[in-house]
């Protein structure tokens, strides 16, 4: 990139597993109240905002290019343009990406960004027959036309199609997510034991962050709607006290019989917002503004869908060949926890020699990920994975904790459904 992308300031709402404490607010209500309350802590002048660019992977029905309905609830002026973006697990980056060049090509000065996401409120479907049914019944004119119609019902007609697990399948190789994440345990020999230890960190780092108030710098309590009775200020997805022996009970999920992967070592699904300001470095300057960080560069890659999950070792290959920085360059990273199996994957691949040269046509391995800065407040199998959200979120998170640890440069990166992988190199002053 020519020039750094100046991000002023990043909030987020707490994250609700599916079906809990936010299962009635729609994704167009998450997003308006993230972006609304991010202009009024910056305070920055609403009419010098020039487009607003949201992540969203499920958009709902009743919010076509769910953007721009958040942009104008959110108090946006109606001349502002906004649009929607959709890269799966990686919506919630790519509008920041997409935001950065934009901004680099002169199109734009200063840009929101971020993502939406209710995945409690992902319909059920009625599948052919039932529509069908419906099409027949809405053009049959006579009374004994009608009745002919209704006389070709079967309750069989009834059952849905479930837009989420169809939304989690790949039409490509044909298998859920989480299948996926059985091939690389297998692939790599990663075994249940090590994917439940894997997990239970993930939740005592996320526990004490919430304990030490690490959190609460990124997280604006959000009065649930629709009555406002409630306010929630925390993720309710971490298992306080959780331990090896809970995650041991829990039977494997996707592959009943021979499989590893469980619900306790897995992200679950969630709800959540998350909002970021933009503009140029140069741009920053002039205003007099202090960013709460940079994007320095990103990358995207592409890999076979069956294996998915590899994907932030296949795109943080290419940031760091784009970027000119390695590995050994990163003070913390942050890779997307959609699995545990998926991220000790990468992790196995990242220092394999042979892994880089066949795969990613390298001399020799990336390097090694120090555990000690990996994810060190926890991930998504505690936090949850609002899939249009996330990567605003880690983006946020990470930026934040290089400003605490006074460190200099990071690196976030996932898994994107499809077979596809994001990265993106972040640095503070």
């Amino acid at each position: 990139m020519k020039e750094r992308i100046a991000i002023i300031d990043g909030i987020r709402t707490p994250f609700a597993k599916a079906g809990t404490s936010l299962k009635n607010v729609p994704a167009q209500e998450l997003g308006a109240f993230i972006f609304k309350e991010l202009l009024e802590r910056t305070g920055f002048p609403q009419d010098q905002i020039d487009e607003l660019i949201l992540g969203n992977v499920g958009q709902p029905s009743g919010a076509a290019n769910i953007a721009r309905v958040v942009a104008l609830k959110a108090g946006l002026d109606k001349k502002t343009p906004a649009y929607t973006v959709h890269r799966n697990c990686a919506s919630g980056m790519e509008s920041i990406t997409t935001a950065a060049n934009k901004i680099l090509a002169g199109e734009a000065d200063v840009i929101l960004a971020g993502g939406t996401e209710s995945m409690s409120q992902y319909p059920l479907i009625f599948g052919k027959k039932m529509t069908s049914f419906f099409g027949s019944l809405s053009m049959a004119k006579t009374p004994a036309q009608k009745l002919g119609v209704l006389a070709t019902f079967r309750p069989s007609f009834l059952k849905p199609r479930i837009a989420v697990m169809e939304g989690l399948t790949d039409p490509i190789c044909g298998m859920l997510m989480g299948n996926t994440a059985e091939v690389l345990a297998k692939e790599f020999h990663i075994d249940r034991d090590a994917q439940d230890q894997y997990a239970l960190q993930s939740h005592i780092k996320a526990e004490a962050a919430i304990q030490s108030g690490k959190f609460a710098e990124e997280i604006v309590p959000l009065p649930v709607f629709p009555k406002f009775k409630t306010v929630m200020s925390e993720d309710n997805g971490v298992r306080l006290g959780q331990s090896i022996e809970a995650l041991g009970k829990l039977r494997p999920y996707f592959d009943r019989v021979n499989g590893s992967v469980t619900v306790g070592n897995a992200c679950p699904l969630t709800d959540g917002a998350a909002a970021v300001l933009l503009m140029s470095e140069t741009k920053a300057k002039e205003l007099g503004l202090k960013p709460m960080g940079f994007l320095r560069d990103y990358a995207y890659a592409g890999l076979d869908p069956h294996r998915m999950g590899l994907g932030p070792v296949f795109s943080s290959a290419k940031v760091f060949e784009k970027s000119g920085l390695t590995t050994e360059d990163m003070d913390l990273v942050e890779i997307n926890e959609a699995f545990a199996v998926q991220v000790i994957a990468n992790l196995k691949a990242w220092e394999s020699d042979d892994f880089c040269k066949k795969e990613l046509g390298l001399d020799k391995a990336l390097g090694t990920i120090d555990p000690a800065i990996l994810n060190p407040n926890g991930g998504a199998i505690a936090l949850g994975h609002p899939v249009g959200t996330t990567g605003t979120r880690m983006i946020i998170t990470l930026l934040k904790e290089l400003k605490r640890q006074g460190k200099n440069r990071g690196l976030a990166t996932l898994c994107i459904g499809g077979g596809q992988g994001g990265a993106v190199i972040l640095e503070v002053e």
